[in-house]
């Protein structure tokens, strides 16, 4: 199939006039070229928006949306009406991607039209330096609006590794007004939960692609203290919950999770643990959801077992 899907990136500014260039030189530099580079700054104070004019000003594939300061998911929503592609890549302005980002993701995007979202691994830099990935291969994950519904699973990446077919993205942030002061920051919740729970069907491909830079300014990374964990899950609860009721999922959902399950090809064995635990729950005779339980983990075993060694000495 052609390479025919085009690509949106918009990257969201607020203070980072040191990085903000090279964020934004990283996605104009893809060897896939993106159809359209849209600069959001959420009124910056540090110069950024005279930086963001004198460098990107007059380049006709970059447009600067410059404005008052709202918060993270203000700016994804100014960002996302003016796009006009296929699928919209968010971009933090203190990360970058490498120049294979697009190219890599586009080639799923291509070929699978069923697939609503993909996610990528990333590379810690600066004050850290590390990997971060779900898993260690590239996975189906078929659709998790049961498992992101009761368990509140986090089946996504930080905001630079995250791609959203156009009509997913808007249908995930059509949130209300109010919505923006509880996510100011950590917006990304809003496009992993919200994928999630509204039935897109998500992938993860591990590019090495993603530049995650940790310094002093990066928020929730280097404030993890017991009331802000407490204050993010009540949130990202609360979050699933709208989700949830505007489409009528309630707890009744568990029944689905044996059936939610085999839309996933290749399942890890930690999700067939997960799904063998939300088999649990259903209401019902408790051998028939202990047959629930060995069917899943069942059927995982036995796909290890067909599988070539060095498949299974990694997973």
């Amino acid at each position: 199939m052609s390479a025919d899907t085009t690509f949106s990136v918009v990257v969201t500014n607020y203070n980072y006039r040191d990085y903000v260039e090279k964020a934004v030189d990283s996605a104009l530099a893809q060897s896939r070229p993106p159809a359209q580079v849209i600069v959001v700054d959420d009124g910056s104070t540090d110069g950024s928006p005279d930086r963001l004019r004198e460098r990107y000003g007059d380049d006709p594939r970059v447009s600067l949306l410059l404005g008052e300061n709202g918060g993270q998911l203000a700016a994804f929503h100014r960002g996302l009406a003016a796009c006009r592609a296929d699928v919209v890549c968010f971009l933090d302005a203190d990360d970058y991607w490498g120049p294979g980002f697009l190219a890599r993701i586009g080639e799923i995007y291509d070929t699978r039209r069923d697939i609503d979202f993909v996610f990528s691994d990333i590379q810690l830099f600066g004050d850290e330096n590390s990997w971060m990935g779900f898993a260690d291969r590239a996975m189906d994950l078929g659709y998790t609006v049961v498992s992101t519904y009761m368990l509140a699973h986090w089946y996504g990446a930080p905001t630079s590794a995250l791609s959203l077919r156009l009509p997913m993205a808007r249908q995930v942030l059509d949130l209300p007004e109010d919505f923006r002061a509880t996510w100011r920051l950590s917006a990304d919740n809003c496009l992993v939960y919200g994928t999630g729970v509204l039935g897109g069907r998500k992938y993860y491909l591990p590019t090495g692609e993603v530049f995650y830079r940790i310094h002093g300014k990066n928020g929730w990374w280097g404030n993890r203290t017991r009331s802000n964990e407490f204050l993010n899950r009540f949130r990202s609860r609360c979050l699933i919950q709208y989700y949830a009721q505007q489409i009528g999922l309630d707890e009744t959902c568990v029944e689905y999770a044996k059936l939610e399950f085999k839309t996933k090809p290749e399942p890890s064995w930690r999700e067939a643990r997960r799904y063998a635990m939300l088999a649990r729950r259903r209401p019902d005779m408790w051998w028939k959801n202990l047959e629930r339980v060995v069917a899943i983990l069942w059927s995982v075993w036995k796909r290890r077992r067909q599988a070539p060694r060095e498949y299974r000495d990694l997973h």
